[in-house]
């Protein structure tokens, strides 16, 4: 999805960070496994709270659990098991870019997400039939 006609970066960034709050939700879409890929039909999808994702990239490679948090202003995800230790001892939850996980389990609470991939995976089986 592209955000701004300009090649500029700064213009870029601009029109990511006031974005309206829908198409915020759109640029925290995640890379599907190979299994979900292949059932659902599709590359990506956003990620929401209650998805298992793995994190691919950075100090906590081969993580994986679920998602706690969203932080959709910052395109951050909080995943359980991802924490820090403090200098003072405590543990603080560590956010991770949305461009690092892949998603290895959706939830399917919602019905109108349900109903989103349903749609694509008919769309899929019927080019295949074709």
């Amino acid at each position: 999805m592209r955000t701004s006609l300009s090649t500029k970066p700064g213009k870029q960034r601009k029109t990511r960070y006031s974005a309206h709050s829908w198409k915020k939700h759109k640029f925290l879409a995640a890379p599907l496994s190979t299994e979900l890929r292949t059932t659902y039909g599709r590359r990506s999808i956003p990620v929401r709270t209650g998805d298992t994702v793995r994190i691919v990239r950075g100090d906590f490679s081969g993580v994986e659990g679920k998602v706690s948090d969203i932080d959709t202003a910052r395109q951050r995800l909080f995943v359980e098991g991802v924490t820090r230790e403090k200098v003072a001892g405590t543990s603080e939850k560590v956010s991770v870019h949305c461009t690092k996980v892949m998603i290895t389990r959706l939830t399917l609470d919602d019905k109108w997400r349900a109903d989103s991939l349903r749609e694509s995976k008919t769309a899929v089986e019927k080019t295949e039939a074709e």
